[in-house]
């Protein structure tokens, strides 16, 4: 993948907080957390946590594995691009395990 994943916080501002006209602190405490929280998701300073992604997929309708894949996406994409050290590491082989 050439292109960098969009972080959830994008998402959720370009599909719910914009269309909705739906401001941060709303969504905080409908959430029930912080306004801190969601700003920092919402300008993609921090990733979406299993609880946090409950709690979007209760208030928007959704999935929680929706939030954690694409944060899994994006996380995965920054790794990769961004820190190339873990190419060096050396793979490890087993003999496969058989089981009668």
């Amino acid at each position: 993948m050439k292109r960098k994943p969009a972080h959830p916080g994008r998402i959720i501002r370009n599909m719910y907080l914009t269309p909705l006209s739906l401001t941060i602190t709303a969504l905080a405490e409908s959430l029930r957390v912080s306004r801190k929280a969601v700003s920092a998701i919402v300008n993609e300073r921090k990733s979406v946590t299993p609880e946090m992604a409950l709690r979007l997929s209760k208030a928007f309708g959704t999935s929680p594995d929706l939030w954690l894949n694409l944060q899994k996406k994006h996380d995965v994409w920054t790794a990769m691009n961004t820190d190339r050290d873990w190419q060096n590491v050396r793979q490890i082989y087993h003999e496969p395990v058989h089981v009668s």
